[in-house]
């Protein structure tokens, strides 16, 4: 349940920016969201650090900074590919293709580099999921810009990546906050460059810095403290299945907030989304063992 409220909290990502300064390129609000979200995070991280390192990590050393700065990375251009395709597709088609691609490409990262067995269940719940995905890009929400897809595509990729690092990290003993702080706090000093050789003065507007602190603060921060010790129990590819709230949350957003054309494609491909994670956050019920006769 962590991981499906942080990705609550991710499908206001696009909806707010929307409402970023005209000024405000998608490239500098998504260094800005990182930059001061990474800040934040590494404050907290400072303020509820264990007094020791946790107990029973393998991963140390050079595999642990490689495995960090590789997800900082991931991180980083996750934020540029992501706003970039909302830019040129529109806040639902954007996220939904960026999300919904995220669950098939971790599953087969897992399954590829890791060894991680793919169940039933998470096959099931993706394909229901995906196949929601799919037709609200198919109700005509947005732009079918191919760009903007494939920047999509990419974000998608990207956050396989960041999550498969994060989560060989954390199920194997790493303290998950700290582990998103140093994350997000490398990738916002990759994006840095990139908001302050770009125009920061939106920042400076009431409504930039109202949606700066919407999209660092509850968007990341917050989210990803949640995204993390949702990592502590759920394999990253059930995890990335359960992501796939974003863009039913985006989705709702755009026609509620930002009045996008609604369609009985777009609720059906809602309840397919819904259908998804009931599937997979609905725990099984095991059947219990008949009495023997007699007992």
């Amino acid at each position: 349940m962590w991981v499906l409220a942080a990705a609550v909290l991710w499908g206001t990502t696009g909806t707010a920016a929307h409402y970023a300064p005209d000024g405000a390129s998608p490239l500098s609000i998504g260094a800005a969201r990182i930059l001061l979200g990474g800040l934040l995070l590494v404050v907290h991280a400072a303020r509820t650090r264990p007094p020791l390192p946790p107990l029973g990590d393998p991963i140390r050393g050079r595999a642990r900074v490689a495995l960090l700065a590789f997800g900082a990375v991931a991180v980083a251009a996750y934020q540029l590919a992501f706003f970039s395709a909302v830019d040129r597709t529109g806040v639902a088609v954007g996220t939904v293709v960026a999300i919904g691609s995220a669950p098939v490409l971790t599953g087969l990262l897992a399954r590829g580099l890791l060894g991680t067995a793919l169940t039933r269940r998470w096959g099931v719940a993706t394909a229901l999921a995906v196949g929601g995905a799919g037709v609200l890009v198919g109700s005509g929400g947005g732009d079918g810009d191919a760009v903007g897809v494939g920047l999509a595509l990419g974000a998608g990729l990207s956050y396989a990546g960041y999550a498969l690092a994060a989560s060989a990290l954390i199920r194997r003993g790493a303290w998950s906050t700290g582990v998103m702080a140093a994350m997000f706090g490398g990738a916002g000093l990759l994006l840095a460059p990139v908001l302050l050789g770009g125009d920061p003065r939106w920042l400076l507007s009431w409504r930039g810095a109202l949606v700066a602190a919407w999209l660092a603060l509850a968007a990341t921060a917050v989210a990803y403290v949640l995204y993390g010790r949702g990592l502590r129990t759920t394999p990253p590819a059930a995890a990335a299945t359960l992501s796939l709230a974003e863009p039913a949350v985006a989705a709702g957003l755009g026609l509620v907030v930002l009045g996008e054309d609604a369609s009985w494609a777009t609720a059906a491909g809602l309840a397919l989304i819904g259908a998804g994670l009931a599937a997979m956050t609905v725990p099984h019920r095991r059947p219990q063992p008949r009495p023997a006769p007699g007992s």
